[in-house]
């Protein structure tokens, strides 16, 4: 059976194939693609993250609170930019559209 980090790696795979598709569409808010983006940089920092929780603290990063919230800031802003995004397009749909 799997274990966590592998199914971790193992699910970039298909982000990365939504990303592919999402920006080939070109009907994705740009500030939103730009969020679904960001989420790759979550990932990028909880990575080294997670290893250096477990060389110096001999723990996994959840248990380490200050490097797991500065990790999950990372995903806060992305999601922040994904619904900012959406949002955008939301109130420009409803103008053009009365």
């Amino acid at each position: 059976m799997l274990d966590k980090n592998a199914l971790f790696a193992l699910s970039l795979f298909p982000y990365l194939g939504f990303l592919w598709f999402i920006t080939r569409s070109g009907q994705a808010p740009k500030l939103a693609l730009s969020g679904f983006y960001a989420l790759l940089v979550f990932v990028a920092v909880t990575i080294p993250a997670g290893l250096y929780a477990r060389a110096t603290y001999g723990v996994e990063l959840a248990d380490v609170d200050w490097l797991h919230g500065s990790a999950e800031a990372f995903l806060t802003l992305s999601n922040i930019l994904v619904v900012l995004g959406f949002r955008q397009a939301v109130v420009e749909a409803r103008k053009a559209n009365p």
